[in-house]
This record gives structure tokens, sequence and C-alpha cells, in this order.
């Protein structure tokens, strides 16, 4: 397997966290999203859309979207289980990680740690930190009641939302409200096997 990716992305630390979990053999291929790797022709040949992370898997083809590479990685293992119903709940976190929390946190993150903040930003900066905040306060409702999203087992909708969730701070939100949240980062980075961003890199 072949993974094409930029670890200051948390959509690519999805991917490295559930190989190293699983110790799966890969091939990490960096690609420097900040200088216009993806926008080069040889790129967009793997995938037209112009985004990472990107799979290639043998014998199989391309794969694309993080929580999907994320997924399909995980499947037949406890972090993706059989059970419709819990598969659905797991998605059912993605497609919120994907198009309530991802579009500020992660965005915000961007604007702030990578761009320092241009004045041309600002005004969109300041108009998702309320959806930032409505984001956490739907993951701390769901995790007052059960250690992880979907439970009581740690499952691919809790590495979708651990990845950009306990960085958040990088994008100007305070956790300090949330303390469910901040349990359950400490609880994810207690986990056997568990690698930070910053040790990711390395790997």
């Amino acid at each position: 397997m072949r993974i094409y990716g930029d670890l200051r992305s948390g959509n690519c630390y999805k991917v490295k966290l559930i190989l190293h979990l699983l110790d799966r053999p890969h091939e990490w291929v960096d690609v420097d999203v900040m200088a216009g790797a993806t926008k080069q022709p040889d790129f967009l040949a793997i995938n037209p859309n112009g985004r990472v992370p990107v799979a290639q898997i043998p014998g199989k083809g391309v794969l694309t979207e993080s929580n999907a590479i994320l997924n399909y990685i995980a499947m037949g293992t406890p972090y993706y289980p059989e059970d419709p119903w819990t598969r659905a709940r797991i998605q059912q976190w993605q497609f919120f990680e994907q198009y309530t929390h991802e579009p500020s946190i992660a965005v915000n993150r961007f604007i702030m740690l990578f761009q320092n903040m241009p004045e041309w930003r600002q005004a969109e900066f300041e108009a998702k930190v309320t959806q930032g905040y409505h984001a956490l306060d739907v993951m701390e409702s769901a995790l007052r009641k059960q250690p992880f999203l979907c439970g009581d087992t740690y499952t691919t909708a809790d590495i979708a939302l651990y990845a950009y969730t306990h960085v958040a701070h990088e994008g100007g939100f305070d956790l300090g409200p949330y303390p469910s949240i901040i349990e359950w980062i400490d609880r994810i980075q207690f986990l056997p096997r568990h690698v930070t961003l910053d040790q990711a890199k390395s790997l």
C-alpha cells in the first residue's frame, strides 16, 4: 500500500495513525501541500481532485477521501466493526467531522498556524469560530455519556474526530470548557500503539 500525504494535515494523520495502530506495512510518500505539490500534473494524474491523502491499493486501485481510506484500512478489525448499526454510527460521526467540524476547526487552524492570520482571511476566521464551538458542543454532549463516540469501543469515528480536535487550540479554540473532550483525548493518547502527530512524522 502506498499513501500520499502531508502530515501537517489532520486528514493525513488519521491514515498514518490507523496504519500504526494496526502495524500495516506501507510506503509513505510525502506531498508538500503548501508548495503546491497537489496541483502538479503528476499528482493530478493520481487524484484529479488535487487533495491528500491518497491511497494506492495493490490489486485494487486508487482510494481518496481520508475517512474512506481510514475505514478501508480498518475493515475487519475492532476499529470498524462488522455490525451495520455501529458502522452507520461511525459514518454519521465521520460525516459530521467533514461537514461541521473540519470546515471550522481545521480551516481556522490552517489560517492561524500556516498562514499566520492574513488580514484578508480575518473575517472568514471569525465567522467560523461559532461553528467550531458548536461542533465541540456536540462532541462534549456525546462524550459525557460514554468513553468513545460510538460507545465503549475506540473506532474510526474517534480517530477521524481526534485528528483535528486535539490540535483545536492551534486554530484558536479553547478546550478548557470541554472536560469530557479533554478526558477523551487523554484516553486515546494512552491507548497501546498510539502515536502523536510529531511521532507520526518520523515514522
